[in-house]
């Protein structure tokens, strides 16, 4: 079956991607014969992450339009928060990006974050991977904003945009150093909001390669994505950030990064909360007389 699926999925067959994305988030039998024939691919992935309010979900709508209009084919994966009761999305991106819902040249999916910790799905790895075999230009990943997602992004994209507001301003000195390591691009979105010139020019003087210790200037760019000012020098920026060839420890140890947590979630795979829950319930051992039989 995962033969067929690929070559549909190669030949730009929309939903043959939909379903096969379903099988690896759901962990269907034989999904992993699948992953281990996906095609070399290289498709650019492009993060977004940011702090929730920021305007991701509008500058990632005026994103597309933008790559629409210079004639690509775009894959976007948003990554909402997950009902605590069925663990689907929250937020519904079909919803807010409708405008793209039936556009040939764009494919949107929605995840939910499935109660992981780090703000993203715990098969995004695996997800992406197959998007890259669909033969789009770009694939934007948008995460939800919370936990790790802005740093575990950075082990996913090829450049990562970090999306911040003017009232940020105060938060700049502090801001932790996770997220200002793995930002490439820095967009400073409802930049028509007071003191937004002085907040850009701050950002920019912490961003140049003496102060921030890159080998790369870190672009920040000015956007107002609900009236999609900005977003063609967006792009600009993103597209030539996308073509600096890395060859340093930082993208080695993401790549490192992405193989470990591959290994620990199949190692994990036969342990789940639930099936915990009712052993530990049934057990009159200490917590690490518990878990001993599972390191075994």
């Amino acid at each position: 079956m995962w033969h067929q699926l690929l070559k549909q999925i190669n030949n730009g067959d929309i939903k043959a991607l939909a379903r096969t994305i379903s099988l690896v988030e759901n962990g269907h039998e034989g999904y992993f014969d699948l992953l281990k024939n996906l095609p070399s691919s290289s498709t650019k992935i492009i993060g977004i992450t940011g702090p929730p309010g920021a305007g991701k979900s509008t500058l990632v709508d005026a994103l597309i339009g933008e790559m629409v209009q210079q004639g690509n084919k775009v894959g976007v994966l948003c990554v909402d928060p997950s009902s605590p009761f069925n663990l689907g999305a929250l937020l519904g991106d079909r919803i807010r990006m409708s405008e793209w819902y039936n556009h040939p040249n764009v494919f949107i999916r929605s995840l939910a974050t499935r109660g992981s910790l780090g703000g993203l799905h715990p098969k995004i790895i695996e997800i992406s991977d197959v998007m890259k075999a669909a033969q789009f230009d770009y694939i934007i990943i948008e995460t939800v904003g919370v936990g790790q997602s802005e740093v575990e992004i950075a082990g996913l994209a090829n450049t990562t945009v970090v999306v911040v507001v003017p009232e940020s301003g105060d938060e700049v000195q502090t801001m932790k150093a996770g997220l200002m390591e793995i930002a490439d691009v820095f967009v400073v979105n409802k930049s028509d909001r007071p003191d937004a010139d002085l907040f850009v020019k701050n950002l920019r003087l912490m961003m140049t390669p003496s102060f921030h210790k890159s080998i790369h200037e870190i672009a920040v760019v000015k956007t107002i994505a609900s009236q999609k000012e900005g977003i063609k020098e967006l792009f600009e920026k993103i597209q030539e950030n996308l073509l600096i060839e890395d060859n340093s420890d930082r993208k080695y140890y993401l790549l490192a990064e992405k193989a470990f947590q591959l290994i620990q979630q199949y190692r994990m795979k036969d342990v789940d909360k639930e099936s915990l829950k009712r052993n530990i319930q049934s057990s009159s051992m200490n917590l690490y007389q518990f878990i001993q039989s599972y390191l075994k």
